[in-house]
């Protein structure tokens, strides 16, 4: 039987996140502890008690949910009861594809972290310099949503970026698009628009300055993917074989659409059969529920969920 783990991307982060882990497994604490060190601040305590608004700044976010999710990891690779669980595939969802490659040994958590961090700030420089957001469009298909932003665009950037899962897709673009879609999707049939709380228009051209920085920092960084435990793409639905491939993918994840319905649906025809989303939150559990109904994830995302694992 395969197994695939499966860590979230921003948006995931709360605050209090990590803290009864780090408090029952010395292990998770560790780990928390050199995180500080690695970027200069102390993130530790912005997990654990916030305030919120800075934990979900993207300079703060993408490294803080990173970490808790690589913390969760380690308690499981530490642990006796649960050692021997180990995947034969990782995924992530857009910044989660960084924890994904480190569960499966591609870089190390100090790279890891530092590579996130960069991202947080190259995307937060990015929408600055911008004025971009994002809409998920809910219950309509593909089709309906490029007309939807085909009509909405009007000289605009915007894109249809994160295929989530049926009836659940994203658009990215200038903030004027972005209005004009939302008044539109009633027009298309949609169930509603939301407009999420990001700083800007991710993964769409708007973030090329933050591709351009992040790709400097890939090149400098020591990458191996593992060949025992292979990592799905983001933006292809493949499995990653070389390091330019590493390199070429995140950074292209910045101004290219997310692709996780076509990862899901590859790790199912695969033969994946166990799930577990690892980090912050339950978004991967319930966007699986929408893909494959009959397929379970355990989710494990506070001291509550690890136990129940480990004493079972």
């Amino acid at each position: 039987m395969k197994t695939a783990f499966l860590f979230p991307g921003q948006g995931a982060q709360t605050v209090g996140m990590g803290a009864d882990i780090a408090q029952a497994f010395p292990a998770a604490a560790d780990l928390f502890g050199k995180a500080n060190e690695v970027v200069g601040f102390d993130l530790r305590k912005v997990c654990f008690e916030g305030p919120a608004e800075r934990l979900n700044s993207t300079t703060v976010s993408q490294p803080a949910i990173f970490v808790t999710s690589a913390a969760l990891l380690e308690v499981l690779r530490t642990n006796s009861a649960t050692a021997n669980l180990r995947p034969d595939v990782t995924a992530g969802l857009s910044m989660g594809e960084y924890t994904a490659l480190y569960a499966a040994g591609a870089f190390s958590f100090e790279d890891g972290l530092r590579l996130v961090h960069r991202r947080g700030e190259a995307m937060q420089a990015a929408s600055e310099g911008t004025q971009g957001t994002m809409v998920s469009i809910i219950g309509l298909d593909e089709d309906k949503v490029r007309q939807l932003c085909d009509e909405a665009r009007e000289g605009d950037v915007l894109e249809a970026v994160n295929f989530n899962c049926p009836g659940q897709i994203v658009v990215s673009g200038g903030i004027g698009a972005c209005e004009r879609a939302e008044k539109l999707a009633d027009k298309y049939g949609a169930a509603k628009a939301v407009r999420l709380e990001v700083a800007g228009a991710f993964h769409t051209a708007m973030m090329s300055t933050a591709a351009e920085a992040l790709q400097q920092a890939l090149q400098q960084t020591r990458i191996s993917p593992a060949a025992s435990v292979r990592t799905l793409a983001n933006i292809t639905g493949e499995y990653y074989a070389t390091t330019d491939e590493v390199v070429d993918g995140l950074t292209r994840q910045l101004t290219g659409p997310i692709l996780w319905h076509k990862c899901m649906e590859r790790l199912l025809a695969d033969g994946v059969e166990e799930f577990y989303e690892i980090g912050p939150g339950r978004v991967l559990t319930g966007l699986m529920r929408r893909i494959s109904r009959r397929t379970k994830v355990t989710n494990l995302r506070d001291l509550g969920s690890l136990k129940a694992l480990i004493e079972a």
